[in-house]
């Protein structure tokens, strides 16, 4: 990977990530269904990163930051905030490498996503739910301790890592005419879109973002980037805006983001139990909601999605059935 951390990954650093990440990261399953396909009128590949280290594709991404680093900057151990996904990543790949990690996490993050972080052995640090509040809490952390900022999606490390995931699929599943993933901050739709293209620069890279949390879509509209938002949507890991980097990454690659429902996402998920019979988040599931919203845009075509996590809290859940 280059030494420039400012410059946008290529597909040369998501090649590397891949070999990086190899002794750590799990190579997860590709899923089928015929009832789905018909749902779609496509066929659909599920890349199930719900299987991945820590319930998310966000481990990817950790892995190749952490391992990227040299020694002394290990020493001095890793910063980052997270809604829950990234931070439980980091924490396991500071654990992996033997280092100290700190996560900012925002009042109000999911429950099983703190827990997670914590049994990893990482410091939690709470701050106000404002992507503001987290970056200034964050940089104080860096700044007492010396620790590597490694940020969920603006870091070219993280990019790289999370690119791995689409090219697995491609290596498993052959050729494909789109990868649909959710957007939030923009690391996984970059890094997917970089792994895409360095394979065939002909795939379409499509991304779901929440209605209520749709700066990505507003950003690629009008050329400009959204950088204030105030999210509502149950997609808790989609609330981010999208980073600067990333937005650069999307425009190169001729991204495309669609706007989804929170009911349509639910309807997603309440599908992808029932017919693939494995738990996904919302954030997750949106990818499908996508497709199926757009039935016609898929219709034939070979269509991998990725399936981000499966961090749900399932408390409030068996307490409905008790």
């Amino acid at each position: 990977m280059t030494s420039d951390l400012s410059a946008p990954p290529d597909f040369a650093a998501v090649q590397a990530a891949a070999r990086r990440i190899a002794p750590h990261a799990h190579v997860t399953p590709v899923l089928r269904s015929r009832s789905l396909d018909a749902l779609a009128g496509a066929e659909l590949f599920f890349k199930c990163e719900n299987f991945q280290r820590v319930g998310a594709f966000k481990f990817r991404g950790a892995c190749n930051a952490v391992w990227s680093l040299t020694d002394d900057e290990a020493a001095r151990g890793v910063v980052t905030h997270s809604s829950g996904n990234h931070g439980a990543a980091l924490a396991l790949a500071a654990r992996t490498r033997g280092i100290a990690a700190h996560v900012v996490v925002p009042d109000g993050a999911v429950a099983t996503k703190l827990a997670a972080i914590q049994a990893s052995g990482a410091t939690l640090h709470r701050c106000a739910p404002t992507i503001a509040a987290r970056d200034a809490a964050a940089e104080a952390i860096r700044d007492q301790t010396g620790a590597t900022l490694v940020h969920p999606y603006t870091d070219v490390r993280v990019i790289a890592g999370q690119g791995t995931a689409a090219l697995e699929l491609l290596r498993e599943c052959g050729a494909l005419d789109a990868i649909v993933t959710p957007v939030g901050g923009g690391g996984l739709i970059s890094g997917s879109a970089i792994a895409a293209h360095g394979i065939d620069a002909r795939i379409d890279i499509h991304g779901a973002e929440p209605e209520g949390a749709d700066d990505a879509a507003r950003s690629l509209r009008d050329g400009t980037r959204v950088t204030e938002l105030a999210p509502h949507t149950i997609c808790d890991g989609l609330r981010g805006l999208l980073g600067a980097i990333n937005f650069d990454l999307l425009r190169a690659h001729r991204v495309q983001v669609a706007t989804v429902s929170d009911r349509d996402t639910i309807a997603a998920m309440r599908l992808i139990w029932t017919r693939l019979k494995i738990v996904v988040e919302p954030s997750s599931a949106i990818a499908l909601a996508a497709v199926l919203a757009q039935r016609e845009r898929y219709a034939g075509r070979r269509v991998g999605i990725i399936l981000s996590g499966g961090n749900v809290d399932l408390e409030d859940y068996f307490e409905t059935l008790s």
